[in-house]
C-alpha cells in the first residue's frame, strides 16, 4: 500500500540555519577523489527517515538532540562544514571553512501513521521534508548537508537528509548518519574514526585506461531517447520470496542460484526497455553501482567515507533484450558486476582525469543501485531503528529519470523483500507493469491502477 494520495499536510518550519562544529577545526583545502568529482556524482541525493515515538524518550525533543549531535559530529567530519571550490582540470577541493551544514527544525500536523501501513517511495509531501532552502542547492560554494528534523503530532518525527554525492556514497553517509546517532546516545567520539585520504583513489600518473568503459560512452541522443521530464509517475514495487521465487522458476537450473541483485537487475532493465520500445536496432545499457570496498587491494582504511564505486554495464540491442528470455539479460547483468576490481577503479579514475570528468551515459540507459546492506534503515539517534530509512525516491541524479533504488522492506505481510522506487512517463508505466505481471504470471499482479500512486514531479 502506497501512502493515500489525499494526505496533504501543512509543515510549519523555522528559518534554516547554519550548524558549525561544536569546536574549532582545521582551515585547509582537502581535494576530492578523481572517482568523486566526476560529473555523474555533481548532483544532490535526498535521504529520508521515519522513527516512531519511544517512551523513554518522552520530554526529549529531536531537532535539538539531532542538530546537537551534528555539531559535535561536525569536530570529527569536518568537511562535510565546508564548501566545494572547482580548480583547474575541473578538480573539486573542499575548502574546510568551518560554516556549517542547513539545519531545518519543522512541525507537522500528521502522525506517522497517517502515512500508510506500508511506508514506501513516492512520499507525499517530500518537497516539505527535505526543504530545498534558498542558496543550498548548488554544487560549488553551497552547504554539502542538508539535514531537517520534523516533529510529528504522535510524537515520532521525520529525518530528511540531502548530500551533495561527490562527498560520499551510501556507506559513506551511513557512517556519518551512525556517527550522529553515537552522539545523540551520549558519546564522546564516534566509533568508526572518518578517514580522509581521498588520494587513494586517484588517477596515476600518467594516466592509463587499461579496461574498456562502455558506462562512459558518449552517445548522441539521436531519436529522442532521453526521457522526457513531464508526466512522469512515480511508484513503487515490493519483490518478496513469491515474486523472486517466479523469477527464478523463468530461469534455467543453472542459473537460479543468481544473486537477487542480478535477477532482478535483469528483470526491470528487460520489462523497462520493453515499456519504453527504443528501436530494436538501437543500443540500451543497464550500469550496476557496485560497491568496491571489497575488491581492492591492499584494502581502503576503515572510516573511508568517499566515494568507492563503479559504473560497470550491460550492453545490448534493444530488439535482442526484448526477444530474448530473462537469462539472456541476467548473464550480460553477472558480466558487468563482476568485471570491477582494483584495476577497474584504478581505470576509471585515469579515465576521469584523461576525459574532463565526463558524465556517464545516459541516452538509453537504466542505472540500478542497491542499498539493502547500506544501513540506513539501522540509524540510531535514541528512538531506535528507523521505521523507514533510505533513498527518498526513485529517478534522482544529475539526470532525473534514470536511476532506482533496491531498498530492504518488510511488508504488511511480515515478509522481507526489495522495495524499487520507479519512474517512467505515464504510459510506459502501464506497459512496464503489465510487462511485470506477465513475468510473474499474474499469482500476485502488481495494481495497474492509479489510484494508490502519489506523482510527485522529477527533479
Amino acid at each position: 500500500m502506497a501512502p493515500p494520495p489525499s494526505l496533504v499536510f501543512s509543515v510549519r518550519r523555522s528559518k534554516p540555519e547554519l550548524v558549525a562544529p561544536a569546536k574549532p577545526t582545521p582551515h585547509e583545502f582537502k581535494p576530492l577523489s578523481d572517482i568523486d568529482d566526476q560529473e555523474g556524482l555533481r548532483f544532490q541525493i535526498p535521504v529520508i527517515q521515519f522513527y516512531k515515538k519511544v517512551p523513554s524518550m518522552h520530554g526529549r525533543d529531536p531537532a535539538k538532540v539531532i542538530k546537537d549531535a551534528v555539531a559535535r559530529a561536525l569536530v570529527f567530519y569536518y568537511p562535510f562544514a565546508g564548501r566545494l571550490r572547482e580548480e583547474a582540470g575541473r578538480k573539486l577541493v573542499v575548502e574546510c571553512t568551518g560554516e556549517g551544514i542547513v539545519f531545518i527544525e519543522a512541525d507537522v500536523d500528521v502522525t506517522l501513521e497517517q502515512f500508510g501501513d506500508a511506508l514506501q517511495p513516492p512520499f507525499p509531501g517530500l518537497e516539505e521534508l527535505i526543504y530545498d532552502a534558498p542558496g543550498s542547492g548548488g554544487v560549488l560554494n553551497s552547504p554539502l548537508l542538508l539535514i531537517q528534523v520534523t516533529r510529528l503530532q504522535c510524537g515520532g518525527f521525520i529525518f530528511g537528509l540531502r548530500l551533495n554525492h561527490t562527498m560520499s556514497d551510501a556507506a559513506g553517509l551511513v557512517q556519518f548518519m551512525s556517527a550522529v546517532g553515537e552522539m545523540a546516545r551520549g558519546a564522546s567520539a564516534p566509533s568508526i574514526p572518518p578517514v580522509w585520504r581521498r588520494d587513494l583513489l586517484n588517477a596515476r600518473d600518467p594516466p592509463r585506461v587499461t579496461r574498456t568503459h562502455h558506462e562512459y560512452d558518449e552517445v548522441a541522443d539521436t531519436k529522442g531517447t532521453i526521457i522526457p521530464l513531464d508526466d512522469m509517475e512515480h511508484r513503487s514495487f515490493f519483490f518478496g520470496p513469491t515474486e523472486f521465487a517466479a523469477l527464478r522458476r523463468l530461469l534455467p537450473p543453472h542459473l537460479r542460484t543468481c544473486s537477487t541483485f542480478e535477477l532482478l537487475t535483469a528483470c526491470l532493465w528487460r520489462c523497462r526497455t520493453i515499456a519504453l520500445r527504443p528501436d530494436p536496432e538501437e543500443e540500451v545499457r543497464v550500469l550496476c553501482i557496485v560497491n568496491a570496498r571489497s575488491r581492492l587491494q591492499p584494502p581502503l582504511p576503515a572510516g573511508y567515507y568517499g566515494n568507492v564505486f563503479g559504473f560497470p554495464v550491460a550492453l545490448s540491442s534493444a530488439g535482442t533484450l526484448c526477444r530474448n528470455p530473462l537469462e539472456y539479460a541476467l548473464d550480460l547483468v553477472k558480466g558487468a558486476k563482476n568485471s570491477v576490481d582494483q584495476e577497474y577503479m584504478k581505470s576509471v579514475a585515469d579515465l576521469m582525469v584523461s576525459t574532463g570528468r565526463r558524465h556517464f551515459t545516459v541516452v538509453r540507459s537504466y542505472l540500478v543501485s542497491d542499498l539493502t546492506r547500506a544501513g540506513f534503515g539501522d540509524v540510531d539517534f535514541g528512538w531506535g531503528k528507523a521505521v523507514y530509512g533510505g533513498a527518498a525516491k526513485g529517478g534522482v541524479g544529475a539526470i532525473p529519470g534514470v536511476a532506482s533504488f533496491y531498498i530492504p522492506f518488510r511488508n504488511h505481510k511480515g515478509e522481507d523483500g526489495i522495495v524499487v522506487p520507479f519512474c517512467l512517463p505515464a504510459a510506459a508505466m502501464e506497459i512496464f507493469v503489465k510487462e511485470l505481471n506477465s513475468l510473474l504470471k499474474e499469482e500476485h499482479p502488481l495494481p495497474s491502477n492509479k489510484s494508490s500512486t502519489f506523482i510527485i514531479s522529477a527533479l
